[in-house]
């Protein structure tokens, strides 16, 4: 390839992959619109019920590990689904220091009623990339990122629901 057809394919390369971010972010929202529509809460809250659902008794700072959120992020999610009577707090029975989680019918109900997975296609698909594709998708977006100007670095840890959700969808969900 000649210097003169790379100069003018890096463009279109560049906007076939925006078209692609636009594709992933449009059915990323798509998703979490059908989960919000189908169980009535953020997807990011269906997240907290379905790890807790998994491990009951889990405390917020090991759920928040899992989720990949920072801790206080987690701690306002709990606290929302404890307000809806999706989730309450217990102490241990050995560790009376030490709270747990439990579901309650409501985060239940809401748990049945979700269509896919609660963290989000996106983990799912990343998971199902063979190791390398993961591998070179990873340092590629690090590349990509470095590039970025003002980028958020808080951003990193929080749930992709709340992330893609509209400013005033956020505000309800008080995130």
């Amino acid at each position: 390839m000649s210097e003169n057809e790379s100069a003018h394919s890096t463009p279109l390369l560049a906007m076939e992959v925006l078209q692609q971010f636009r594709l992933i972010f449009g059915s990323l929202r798509q998703y979490f619109r059908l989960v919000e529509e189908r169980c009535d809460m953020p997807g990011s809250q269906m997240w907290v019920l379905q790890e807790v659902a998994h491990s009951p008794g889990l405390g917020i700072g090991e759920l928040a590990g899992r989720m990949g959120i920072h801790q206080s992020t987690c701690s306002l999610l709990v606290d929302k689904l404890v307000v809806r009577g999706c989730l309450v707090k217990q102490r241990n029975g050995h560790d009376q220091r030490r709270i747990g989680l439990q579901l309650t019918a409501n985060g239940i109900t809401a748990l049945a009623a979700l269509p896919g997975p609660a963290e989000g296609i996106l983990p799912q698909a990343l998971a199902a990339l063979p190791t390398v594709a993961l591998k070179t998708l990873h340092i590629n977006l690090d590349e990509l990122i470095r590039l970025l100007p003002g980028r958020d670095e808080t951003a990193a840890g929080m749930p992709l629901a709340e992330l893609l959700a509209s400013p005033d969808d956020r505000q309800d969900s008080g995130a």
